[in-house]
């Protein structure tokens, strides 16, 4: 068996995850079938099948999940590495990680976060899937889920409530034409419910969440929202209720080994009080006009 690089390994971590090749194209810029054709020679490489490919993703076969687990444990040795080279090099870093809508809350109030006088870095990273901290993948990460590994720490953060929203002015009296995420990507229970509810009418799809709220502010459809997102934006308005059975608790989530290092706690401190002041909005109580 030729050796394959950490590169291939790498690449092969960010398919696992993400349960494709889309979600892993974007996070190295190299396009599906370059990664396709890349996995099919680490597969040759490693002399196992590592995948089951179908149309709806890459599933791990039983070698599959075994890589993955040892690739874990050197990846989070690498990560450890890495920080500790950049220690004398540069401030120290925070790795942020959190889903579409919470890093555009975040965005939209980084001085919040990270002022000219922190002596410390963030690198924030966007994606659907759950935050890993088990291993430092990354700091601080936000869940909508309680954490059950007892090595992480939790921080409640208030609950989270969804709805329709459609641009002003565009009723539609019919079925509604929706929007969504595809399949591949639909990860979240508020990606899948369009599926699962609204598959004959929907008229657009695409890769990525931030899509759904511009496709909606230009009158393409009707989108599932987060309320502190669609109830935020003047040119939107609800084409429904809230969706009850979306709504969930959300949670600021820390290794517990790290989480008493000053610039962790000074975020996830900082992140608290962010998310708090937005509580109302969070649980679909809407601004007042």
């Amino acid at each position: 068996m030729k050796n394959a690089s950490w590169d291939a390994y790498q690449i092969f971590l960010l398919v696992a995850r993400h349960g494709g090749l889309s979600g892993a194209a974007g996070e190295t810029g190299l396009s599906p079938a370059t990664i396709g054709r890349r996995m099919i020679e680490f597969e040759r490489r490693i002399g196992r099948p590592l995948f089951v490919r179908s149309q709806t993703g890459y599933a791990l076969t039983g070698d599959g999940r075994q890589l993955l687990e040892q690739l874990s444990d050197m990846e989070a040795a690498a990560r450890r590495i890495e920080a500790w080279r950049e220690e004398a090099a540069a401030p120290a870093l925070v790795r942020l990680a959190a889903g579409t809508w919470i890093a555009w809350l975040v965005s939209e109030n980084f001085p919040a976060l990270l002022t000219e006088r922190d002596p410390f870095r963030i690198d924030l990273h966007i994606a659907e899937q759950r935050a890993a901290l088990a291993h430092r993948e990354c700091d601080i990460g936000i869940r909508a889920f309680e954490p059950e590994e007892l090595n992480l720490a939790k921080i409640p953060a208030g609950t989270t409530a969804y709805a329709p929203y459609r641009a002003r002015n565009t009723a539609d009296h019919g079925p509604g034409r929706w929007l969504a995420v595809d399949t591949e990507n639909a990860i979240s229970a508020y990606l899948r419910w369009p599926h699962e509810n609204k598959a004959e009418n929907i008229v657009v799809t695409v890769n990525r969440p931030r899509s759904l709220r511009d496709l909606a502010l230009a009158g393409a459809g009707i989108a599932v929202l987060p309320c502190f997102v669609g109830d935020l934006e003047p040119k939107l308005e609800r084409a429904g209720p809230e969706i009850a059975e979306l709504r969930h608790r959300q949670w600021i989530v820390m290794n517990n080994d790290d989480r008493h290092r000053r610039e962790i706690r000074t975020v996830a401190d900082r992140l608290s009080k962010l998310l708090k002041a937005h509580e109302e909005l969070f649980c679909g109580k809407r601004p007042l006009a």
